[in-house]
């Protein structure tokens, strides 16, 4: 299960994200990409390793991928693959802090194994943010 602190749950956090994050795609899903989300605003300020600059993960599963069960079951396949690159430390290595990803399945993602979506979105990340970018902020240039 993903956490509420590891989920994008605004639109505009979505929008934001598609629209001026970086895309890349597989055979199965499409990737977006932008890290540099403002730091929380209040009284409760962000220490760093705080949970708040922890990367976010958002899905988007349309009705052509199927029904609602069908939508679903790839939705939460979608989150385990979240969860176990954050679990196994590949997010925090190269994602920077405060980046959000959101991830669009196409239609044939529903027969796909898992191992090929966590290969396919490992690999995405590995590749669209380089180890050694942790820290920089991304301007959103496509």
């Amino acid at each position: 299960m993903l956490a509420r602190a590891n989920r994008i749950v605004r639109a505009d956090d979505y929008r934001n994200t598609v629209r001026r994050g970086r895309k890349s795609a597989t055979a199965h899903c499409v990737v977006y990409v932008r890290s540099g989300r403002p730091a929380p605003q209040g009284p409760a300020v962000s220490a760093p390793g705080d949970i708040a600059q922890e990367p976010r993960f958002g899905f988007i599963v349309s009705k052509a991928v199927g029904n609602a069960v069908t939508r679903n079951t790839v939705r939460r396949r979608l989150k385990a693959v979240s969860h176990e690159l954050l679990r196994t430390g590949v997010a925090a290595e190269f994602l920077p802090e405060r980046t959000d990803v959101v991830i669009r399945a196409l239609p044939g993602s529903i027969g796909v194994p898992w191992s090929t979506l966590l290969e396919e979105i490992d690999g995405v990340v590995r590749s669209i943010m380089p180890a050694n970018s942790r820290g920089v902020v991304d301007k959103g240039v496509k």
